[in-house]
């Protein structure tokens, strides 16, 4: 869920493809989203690391947890310039 402060600084498209890639993740299951090369889902390094990101659009980001049991934890919405 996008929290209503967020959603109102997030471009339309941006929370529309999150919304997608959610709705494929429920269908398919995460381990057949990340097979999709337009997301370019991936393992963070650093202080990020356990954390992964995937392409909403160019230019934002979203970055989640996968917890034991199949819970997704979204993290943050990145603005990446």
């Amino acid at each position: 869920t996008i929290c209503s402060k967020t959603a109102k600084k997030t471009p339309i498209d941006v929370e529309g493809n999150l919304r997608l890639w959610a709705e494929a993740v429920e269908l398919k299951g995460l381990r057949e989203v990340r097979k999709i090369p337009g997301y370019h889902d991936e393992p963070l390094k650093g202080r990020r690391q356990h954390q992964r990101s995937i392409r909403l659009t160019k230019s934002y980001r979203a970055i989640y947890t996968e917890e034991h049991g199949g819970v997704i934890n979204l993290i943050i919405l990145e603005e990446v310039n």
